[in-house]
């Protein structure tokens, strides 16, 4: 049975940094894609970043420049380094692994920006 599991969720203030973690195990196939999406209270969950096996990147627009994703694969860990965090970053952060025929979420981790 595969699972994702977040850490590093908490309280940051404003300006702060601050970096999450997503470990899988269990029998998996190659994997793919690996990203960190997020849900703020009353919206949607939106895509935060990806990254491919090769390394290459994308992001949303509102963390481009402040948030860095990536990835050790011999250890099947994605990583998500947010810094200049922002009230509006308070958020469950959920990480999110692609193989050829699954995709697998983790539970979440809350992240809270403020003062």
């Amino acid at each position: 049975q595969v699972q994702l599991v977040e850490s590093g969720g908490g309280l940051v203030q404003p300006g702060g940094s601050h970096r999450l973690s997503c470990a899988a195990s269990g029998t998996l196939s190659q994997i793919y894609s690996m990203g960190w999406y997020r849900q703020a209270p009353g919206k949607q969950r939106e895509l935060i970043a990806t990254i491919t096996r090769g390394g290459s990147t994308n992001y949303a627009d509102s963390v481009k420049g402040r948030f860095t994703i990536s990835r050790d694969n011999a250890k099947r860990t994605v990583y998500l380094q947010m810094n200049t965090l922002k009230p509006e970053d308070t958020a469950v952060y959920y990480c999110n692994l692609g193989t050829v025929s699954m995709i697998y979420w983790g539970k979440g981790t809350l992240v809270t920006v403020s003062s």
